[in-house]
């Protein structure tokens, strides 16, 4: 009885190298003893790994939420020192008497 043959590789995958790229190629396969269909066969097979990202990335995202919560937390007491402010009347004019109104405040 006869062995069965494997299915026969009939399907093909174009890639574009220049002539120096194709020629180092080939000469570490020979130089591994490897074809060069062994070598492509087995990088198909091998999962594909997830670009890393880069640290630079990280960084520049670290240092806008930095700042994001640097201005988060100093929007109100800027808020407070602008001279003619809402919030500056009102600390100023704690008892509300009305002597002096926003108005007049903010003209000053």
């Amino acid at each position: 009885m006869t062995k069965p043959r494997p299915p026969k590789k009939s399907e093909t995958l174009e890639i574009r190298l220049s002539h120096a790229e194709k020629l180092a190629f080939m000469a570490r396969c020979r130089s591994e003893g490897v074809t060069a269909s062994e070598v492509v066969r087995g990088l198909i097979e091998t999962p594909v790994a997830r670009p890393k990202r880069s640290g630079k990335a990280w960084q520049a995202l670290a240092a806008a939420m930095a700042g994001l919560l640097i201005g988060a937390v100093a929007a109100p007491s800027i808020a407070q020192a602008l001279p003619g402010s809402r919030t500056a009347f009102d600390q100023m004019d704690a008892n509300h008497d009305g002597v002096v109104s926003f108005a007049e405040f903010k003209a000053r």
